[in-house]
């Protein structure tokens, strides 16, 4: 009976010593990507005014607001959605806004 056994082989990466760091990026770390953390597009199928998941979408009221699309339970809770007003500094401040004013926070 002839039994083979796993090659051993020394690990490419030894962690055991302290200032270890990689000197080999994968082909997709060697350029900074251009959409991290960025989706091309949003659905959200919670409705935020009653805070509950919408499970099957069609036939619902939405909203689109730039790359989101955000479904709601009722045309009400839509309506109410729309008519809320917004926290918004800018119509609060006594000097005119610029940029620099609207960076959140």
């Amino acid at each position: 009976m002839h039994t083979t056994s796993p090659v051993q082989t020394a690990p490419a990466i030894r962690f055991e010593f302290a200032n270890w760091t990689a000197t080999d990026p994968l082909p997709r770390d060697q350029t900074q990507s251009l959409r991290l953390h960025e989706p091309e597009y949003r659905v959200d199928t919670i409705d935020p005014m009653t805070g509950r998941d919408i499970k099957d979408i069609g036939g619902h009221p939405y909203l689109i607001d730039g790359n989101l699309t955000i479904y709601f339970e009722t045309e009400a809770s839509r309506q109410a959605y729309v008519d809320m007003p917004l926290d918004h500094p800018n119509p609060r401040l006594p000097f005119p806004a610029s940029v620099e004013d609207d960076r959140g926070g």
